[in-house]
């Protein structure tokens, strides 16, 4: 896919979506800096060409930081993958502003400095892909999950906008909607559903399934092939767009 050599930044890369992603793309050649808040997790799953640095996106010093110093060590990043986030629900009169705060500042607001500091040098370059990880919730919200949906409304329409600012550049900027993915997250939010609702844990992993159209849960190698293949020079009219990955019709 002519990616050989090129730069890109995974945050959240070292488990679930983040890592299928930065996998894929290393697998092609690319030099991939993979960031999380754990760097022993970071280390224990990187492969020659990807790159573990510790970096909290909700961090705005540290986040300008980390990429500043990755690109000095290996070039523009010309794929941005916004990926980390944090899952968790709480119904409307339970949400204190605290919990609120919580949500926005990772998934929103986190993603906001990871695109905006990437995008510097990626502006240097003449090619680029920003990819931003939201969610199903992003579109058709999520009961119990006010906050969380929200979040993942704001990214598609911050990206939607971004998308328009650099329209007919050489850069493309689409978010990634996946429904419920088989990764620690599910694992995290069927112990809360239990307790939450007072069912068993497989219950409350059968609640996830459902909500997916398929009734299976999504693999996250079928969200990295979609990130690869908006990576694909092909594609450079897929602009502005959110690839919906649930099973069927939302």
């Amino acid at each position: 896919m002519e990616l050989k050599g090129k730069h890109a930044l995974v945050t959240g890369g070292g488990t679930g979506i983040g890592l299928a992603i930065a996998r894929a793309l290393a697998a092609e050649g690319v030099q991939v800096t993979i960031t999380g808040r754990r760097l022993n997790v970071l280390q224990e799953v990187a492969e020659p060409s990807m790159h573990p640095a510790a970096m909290d996106v909700t961090d705005d010093k540290q986040v300008a930081d980390v990429i500043a110093d990755a690109v000095a060590q290996r070039g523009p990043i010309q794929i941005c993958v916004a990926n980390a986030g944090i899952a968790e629900g709480r119904k409307l009169h339970k949400t204190d502003t605290d919990f609120w705060r919580k949500i926005m500042a990772t998934n929103l607001d986190g993603c906001f400095y990871t695109v905006r500091e990437s995008l510097r040098s990626m502006l240097e370059t003449d090619w680029g892909r920003v990819i931003a990880i939201s969610s199903i919730a992003g579109v058709r919200g999520a009961p119990g999950a006010g906050a969380y949906a929200a979040s993942k409304h704001g990214v598609i329409g911050m990206i939607r906008s971004f998308a328009e600012d650099f329209m007919g550049g050489p850069y493309t900027f689409n978010s990634i909607c996946p429904g419920y993915v088989d990764t620690p997250i599910v694992t995290r939010n069927t112990d809360a559903i239990s307790q939450r609702a007072g069912v068993p844990e497989d219950a409350a992993r059968q609640m996830m399934i459902d909500m997916n159209r398929h009734k299976r849960l999504i693999t996250p190698e079928e969200v990295a092939a979609a990130a690869m293949w908006l990576c694909n020079p092909v594609c450079q009219s897929v602009n502005g767009s959110e690839v919906k990955i649930a099973g069927g019709q939302v």
